[in-house]
């Protein structure tokens, strides 16, 4: 089997990064905008730093409320000015706390929009060139597409405690059994997103009651299948 790498979410207050930072190979950490804020990502960050995890950038629409997961209706100017502005100082906090910075990963709502969407791939995208950091995206999306253009690397993702539309996507949160919550699943899904989606890093959400036990298991399932878990980046 090959490596992969297991990544989650973290820095968003859910409680678990403790847990979670042991299990995991690299770390989203957010950027303070749809959760967190500036205490929440320097613990994180030193997290990471003891742990030898792998870090990567979470920007997100700054729309606490919704937790960056309500769509916009189309990008602006303003939203390139505000993800600019949290990667500058997601960096600069990074730096500080002697972490480096290896990707960037956009969070819930812009995550999706940017896949489906290319004017949404292009803010998100274009933000993250000054950097010329890799990206995490969805196989065959609208952000590999712009990321090509634009001379970044793409790093295709996958998802272990989500299920998939037809065409690749995402079944959206809102809807019935969008979420796997069998292990036993969650590592066949794995294996089928590395060999048939060809997927570098696969994902578990920290933010639900059951995730440090859920990854633990994931993880369990990974090794016992002859995974190599690794960092991607």
């Amino acid at each position: 089997m090959p490596s992969i790498d297991l990544n989650a979410d973290l820095g968003e207050g859910a409680g678990f990064d403790a847990e979670l930072m042991g299990l995991v190979t690299s770390a989203n950490v957010c950027c303070g905008a749809h959760a967190g804020g500036p205490d929440e990502t320097a613990a994180t960050l030193e997290l990471a730093r003891r742990h030898g995890v792998a870090v990567g950038a979470h920007p997100g629409y700054p729309d606490r409320e919704h937790f960056g997961r309500r769509p916009l209706p189309a990008p602006s100017n303003t939203l390139s000015a505000q993800l600019v502005h949290q990667l500058a100082g997601f960096v600069a906090a990074a730096s500080r706390i002697g972490v480096k910075v290896r990707y960037v990963k956009p969070h819930g709502a812009l995550y999706n929009q940017a896949a489906a969407d290319a004017a949404f791939a292009n803010v998100a995208c274009s933000a993250v060139a000054g950097w010329a950091l890799p990206v995490i995206g969805l196989p065959g999306s609208e952000v590999e597409r712009t990321c090509a253009a634009l001379g970044l690397t793409f790093v295709p993702e996958g998802f272990a405690d989500r299920r998939y539309r037809p065409d690749g996507s995402l079944v959206p949160r809102t809807e019935p059994d969008a979420f796997v919550h069998d292990p036993a699943e969650a590592v066949e899904q794995v294996e089928w997103l590395v060999r048939e989606r060809g997927v570098k890093t696969v994902c578990v959400h920290g933010d639900s009651p059951g995730a440090v036990a859920f990854t633990a298991a994931v993880r369990a399932g990974l090794l016992a299948r002859g995974f190599a878990l690794a960092p991607f980046a």
